[in-house]
């Protein structure tokens, strides 16, 4: 009989420092462009570069961040991400009280932060399996991505909030403890930190092309990166037009639309919430496939969207949308933590998340011009049944005739 994750000690440790850290970085989020705007009276556009430039450092370093990653020990690069978040947030609200915040330092603040969220996130997902068993590797993550999901839910809010109470410069403040709390939760975990499972130093051209190859190789990992970067296509373009699509097509008020956006951060708090539970009644392969065909055809219920009980179409889409999604990814993630050799996990979480997350840009750019094309309702029309349409690569992979990840692992 398995036992729980949260009777490890350790792993209750770990999920507080996220608790701190993903609260801090969604109220972040909130409170940054509102320095800029309410503190520097920045314009449009200056908005634009700093929001660009949060998540510049992703594609500038995503890929050399795994082997990177691989070479360290994985609690360190955590704890050190965190300090460069605390010192780098914290001193917006001090240059602010002497008088020295410029738009430059918000753009070199924002940069730097999204360089210490990469390797975060890439550490993040490659010290799991030090810390858990194999058998407990998807009931963790499915608690993490409850986490994940919470924050994103409440965030927002509570930053807005913050920013009215005390200001935005201030509450930059609560974000820069988050992290420092953090660190602290963290150097409480009683497991010994492991030494790096690559030991010899590796060129760094040649350790990004064996994290490529790697997942290349991988019939599975194949399988997820080309839906989940499907997805992410068709998800970034509808994320792009939707409040474009509540206000002027379906012409709702700003306090509908925002409980309207909110609702997707239920379906992913569902999903992180019964994530673990689900893959023991179900089978972990099983749950990461079904979860995705089950939810697709929801896709379509958007674009019905209008300004009467239909309203409902909206929320419904969110819901079971985001609940599909973290659902699919503790799947996706367990499969990888448990098939991928300690000395390659960094690199081939770097390389996955680089190739699933580079098509947003790409995603949202495609969005706007449909749209300008065709209409913003039957933009979204292509983009939902593009959705439907990634769940293709698994349906047509060995995931439908699967219960557990293992069934595979065992003939490879």
């Amino acid at each position: 009989m398995t036992t729980g994750v949260l009777r490890n000690p350790d792993f209750l440790r770990f999920l507080s420092s996220h608790i701190a850290n993903e609260l801090g970085a969604n109220i972040s989020r909130v409170a940054l462009p509102l320095v800029a705007v309410l503190a520097l009276h920045a314009t449009p556009g200056e908005v634009g570069v700093l929001a660009a430039l949060q998540t510049t450092a992703f594609l500038l370093i995503g890929l050399p961040s795994g082997v990177w990653v691989d070479r360290m020990r994985k609690r360190r690069v955590l704890m050190a991400s965190d300090l460069a978040r605390f010192v780098l947030l914290g001193s917006i609200p001090v240059a602010a009280a002497l008088g020295l915040l410029s738009i430059e330092m918000m753009y070199v603040v924002a940069l730097l932060v999204g360089v210490a969220q990469v390797f975060n996130d890439v550490a993040d997902q490659t010290y799991l399996p030090e810390l858990v068993g194999t058998t407990q590797l998807a009931d963790g993550n499915a608690k993490l991505g409850a986490v994940r999901s919470t924050a994103v839910l409440s965030g927002p809010g509570l930053g807005g909030a913050l920013v009215q109470l005390l200001s935005a410069p201030r509450t930059l403040v609560a974000t820069a403890v988050g992290a420092l709390a953090s660190v602290i939760f963290l150097s409480r975990i009683k497991a010994p930190d492991k030494p790096p499972a690559l030991t010899e130093p590796t060129p760094l051209l040649r350790g990004i092309r064996e994290g490529l190859a790697y997942v290349w190789r991988d019939r599975l990992m194949r399988v997820f990166v080309a839906t989940s970067a499907l997805i992410n296509l068709s998800v970034s373009a509808v994320l792009g037009l939707s409040v474009l699509f509540l206000a002027q097509e379906v012409k709702l008020s700003p306090g509908v639309i925002g409980l309207l956006l909110m609702s997707g951060g239920v379906g992913g708090l569902i999903g992180g919430l019964t994530g673990g539970w689900m893959a023991r009644k179900l089978g972990t392969a099983r749950m990461t496939w079904l979860a995705v065909a089950v939810a697709s055809p929801f896709g379509l219920l958007l674009p019905m969207t209008q300004a009467d009980w239909r309203v409902v179409c909206f929320a419904i889409t969110s819901i079971v949308l985001s609940w599909s999604a973290a659902l699919s990814n503790v799947g996706q993630i367990t499969y990888r933590q448990s098939s991928t050799p300690d000395h390659m996990l960094g690199r081939v979480n770097a390389s996955v998340r680089f190739m699933v997350w580079g098509t947003m840009p790409l995603g949202a750019l495609l969005g706007g011009l449909v749209a300008q094309q065709i209409g913003v309702r039957e933009a979204l029309w292509v983009f939902m049944v593009g959705r439907l349409l990634a769940f293709l690569p698994m349906l047509f992979s060995p995931l439908p005739r699967m219960r557990e990840f293992s069934e595979i692992q065992a003939k490879s």
